[in-house]
């Protein structure tokens, strides 16, 4: 699968970036507020235009700290000089990240000293950088637009982020931009190797897991969460077959990451998730199962990626017989989204059951594989229904006509039936589970499509195949 490219949105406070980003996603994902600063956290999404999908990214303002009283509202100000190189650092973070990076500005506000700043810190990067004039509202508003072409950054296109206005253009510019950065993705993920991405919330041992499968000190290990900034790769061979671990930053609660570098640092956390083919999510045995651990799992079956549930720090939990049974329990309870996920209880500083690891992540992979015959998938629809029969809308019946797997990587079964609107979530999960129970696919999503067609045969008999 190609790694899709990134755009990130970035400019001072109450520019309207988040808005733009609700309109390029068409899901309202980021809250907006009047009062700036109201992003607190790097928001995701995907956008899609002439043919082309791409991540965007509502990186929030980049604050422009002043102190009081002071009137130039640049960050250079004399007295603000503390905040210049915290400014800098995060936005040349962000823009390293991405493929690509819009500037957000107010064009009812006109050119500010802070924008000029931002500007400095982009041009200092070889990224293609648009210009988004926003609250271009009417008409008369339009010769606002021509003032941002003296910052010097090339393509400045006027937007109304609330209504629309001028969003095509700024697609147009942005896709003739990233053209590039697609063709090199594509052939970057050409490799077919196993890559991993180890993930979880601060200080949870991804670092020391990385060292102990690699044999080495190779990430910095800290008892302060949030040590690890960057995704950082590490090539190993394992039974005689390349292997890319991917350690990335620790994911915070939303709300809860703070201004700076780290805030930064989970953006790259969700570019290793969706570059990788199976994500290691560590879990602090100490802890249990957070809400943050649910919020990470929910980017990974967001991805489609597979997952195996890791459980770290095992050797300080105090034990009886009945506690790996009650911990399991809880882990099912809370991640109940992915209970085809395998989970195996380690601990990453002793070395206890550290070889589970990559033998469990191999499995999962070649889980993402498997492929079933076209015969196969009917006879367990064809019994599933005959378990349990749809129920239809109204006067309405559901009427599979036949199914067949149309790709891996992951497992994507598409069915044939007379009304796709007729297949509720829940039967979509019962179906689903019918396929595991007969398959497994252990620790890998299955993707399920439903495509309307006219009814001119039911699904196959025992001893027939319905076409693939």
């Amino acid at each position: 699968m190609a790694q899709k490219a990134i755009v990130a949105l970035v400019g001072r406070p109450n520019v309207g970036k988040s808005t733009l980003f609700n309109r390029l996603v068409g899901e309202r994902l980021a809250v907006t507020h009047e009062i700036p600063g109201t992003t607190r956290d790097r928001l995701y999404g995907e956008s899609f235009w002439n043919g082309i999908s791409f991540q965007v990214v509502d990186t929030g303002g980049i604050e422009i700290y002043q102190p009081a009283g002071a009137r130039d509202e640049s960050p250079l100000a004399e007295g603000s000089a503390d905040f210049v190189g915290e400014i800098i650092e995060q936005a040349l973070i962000a823009v390293a990240d991405a493929d690509a990076c819009v500037l957000v500005v107010d064009g009812q506000t006109g050119v500010t000293g802070a924008d000029e700043t931002i500007v400095e810190i982009l041009r200092r990067t070889d990224k293609p950088v648009l210009v988004a004039v926003n609250k271009i509202d009417n008409r008369r508003q339009a010769g606002a637009v021509y003032d941002f072409y003296g910052l010097g950054l090339g393509t400045v296109v006027g937007i109304s982020a609330i209504h629309g206005n001028g969003v095509g253009d700024l697609l147009d510019s942005l896709i003739a931009a990233i053209g590039d950065s697609l063709s090199a993705d594509d052939d970057e993920l050409d490799d077919d190797h196993l890559k991993i991405a180890i993930v979880g919330r601060p200080n949870a041992g991804k670092s020391t897991l990385l060292n102990k499968l690699i044999g080495q000190d190779r990430a910095i290990v800290s008892d302060v969460a949030g040590t690890t900034r960057d995704a950082i790769d590490t090539d190993i061979v394992w039974y005689k077959e390349k292997v890319t671990l991917i350690d990335t930053a620790g994911i915070r609660r939303r709300g809860r990451i703070r201004a700076g570098v780290e805030k930064f640092s989970v953006l790259r956390a969700m570019r290793a998730i969706s570059r990788a083919d199976v994500a290691l999510l560590v879990i602090d045995a100490s802890l249990g199962v957070t809400e943050q651990d649910e919020h990470i799992a929910g980017y990974i079956v967001d991805e489609y990626k597979s997952l195996v549930i890791v459980v770290n720090k095992w050797d300080a939990v105090e034990k009886d017989s009945a506690t790996l049974t009650a911990f399991t329990d809880s882990i099912r309870d809370r991640l109940h989204f992915v209970r085809y996920a395998p989970i195996i209880f380690i601990s990453a500083l002793g070395g206890q059951r550290i070889h589970q690891v990559l033998e469990v992540a191999t499995r999962v992979w070649e889980a993402r594989f498997l492929r079933m015959a076209t015969a196969d998938v009917n006879r367990i629809v064809r019994e599933a229904i005959q378990k349990h029969p749809p129920h239809g809308k109204g006067t309405k019946r559901l009427k599979f006509l036949y199914a067949s797997q149309v790709r891996a990587d992951p497992p994507l079964i598409l069915f044939h039936v007379n009304d796709p609107a007729q297949v509720h979530f829940t039967y979509k999960r019962y179906l689903e589970n019918q396929f595991r129970e007969a398959y497994t696919f252990e620790g890998t999503p299955i993707r399920l499509s439903f495509r309307a067609r006219e009814q001119r045969q039911g699904l196959p008999s025992a001893k027939s195949q319905a076409p693939g």
